[in-house]
């Protein structure tokens, strides 16, 4: 069965859903999913799951990414971003280089981020950009976001170009309509590229029409990146016939680590057989005990 992960470049003006449709079409491969929703706008890495790999697409999305945005100062939009509609102007002429800077450095670490309106989080069993369409605000909580680093990359005013490392559930567009109120100008994000998403970088991404040029050449699976790829910096395990047949049962481990050192409970760790098949991800669970949390080797 065919697993793995590709690292595709998603052009602007397509929708995320739109590359895994297409993917799904070229490949044949009916279990498709995408690690982390790039807005139409935006462009930039996006990891394509298939087969069993899509049981990974979570520990993707939890992992830390880099983006690279241009953010217009003097103009807010009800999107936070430029296909929106403008709701605000000012004048952002005053606006110096150390002022932009500072504003970034008052955002950097765990921040209460309010998530935009023109966004795919639900609300009552629909998401809110459906409520936005319709000129209807509704309830939204704050929620804590951790922006690990913001850098500002070009002063060029209006326009002013910024890097960013975030965790999972941070807005970009939500920073870049933060800072123009923080600076009392307003602005909107113009652009944004995804430059990382864990260990998937731009340098390595695979643009479509490669991907379509694979697929006509027959070899377009010698593009995908193992499932496991994501989780190498996890503690590893390797288990003999007896475990191995186990834990493709998704019965309970008993393993000793290797030395001496402390492993917290809920550790996750990879699991691999005598020939170095993934077998499955295990969770700790205290005196040497280990469960199959997800078993990626069928029986």
């Amino acid at each position: 069965m065919t697993s793995g992960i590709l690292n595709v470049n998603k052009p602007r003006g397509m929708t995320s859903f739109a590359v895994v449709s297409l993917v799904r079409r070229l490949t044949g491969i009916r279990k498709v999913g995408h690690a982390g929703t790039l807005d139409p706008i935006a462009d930039g890495v996006l990891p394509i799951c298939l087969g069993p790999a899509t049981r990974i697409v979570d520990y993707i999305v939890g992992q830390p990414k880099l983006y690279r945005a241009a953010v217009r100062l003097g103009v807010a939009t009800d999107s936070y971003d430029s296909e929106g509609e403008v709701v605000a102007t000012g004048d952002p002429s005053g606006v110096s280089r150390d002022d932009v800077e500072q504003a970034l450095a008052s955002f950097v670490g765990e921040i209460q981020q309010m998530p935009p309106m023109y966004s795919a989080l639900k609300y009552q069993g629909q998401p809110l950009y459906r409520y936005a369409r319709a000129g209807k605000t509704v309830p939204r909580q704050e929620r804590t976001v951790r922006i690990y680093r913001l850098e500002l990359l070009r002063f060029d005013s209006p326009v002013v170009e910024i890097e960013l490392e975030v965790g999972k559930g941070a807005y970009v567009r939500s920073i870049a309509h933060d800072m123009g109120e923080q600076l009392g100008c307003h602005a909107h994000m113009e652009q944004l590229t995804r430059v990382r998403s864990g260990p998937f970088t731009l340098e390595s991404a695979v643009e479509l029409g490669e991907l379509e040029a694979a697929v006509e050449h027959g070899d377009w699976e010698a593009l995908l990146l193992p499932a496991d790829r994501v989780l190498e910096s996890w503690h590893a395990a390797l288990l003999g016939e007896p475990h191995s047949r186990d834990v493709k049962h998704g019965q309970l481990l008993v393993l000793t680590p290797v030395g001496s050192e402390h492993i917290d409970l809920d550790t996750p760790c990879r699991a691999y057989s005598e020939d170095g098949e993934f077998l499955a991800i295990l969770r700790y669970r205290g005196a040497n005990r280990w469960h199959p949390e997800k078993v990626f080797s069928a029986l």
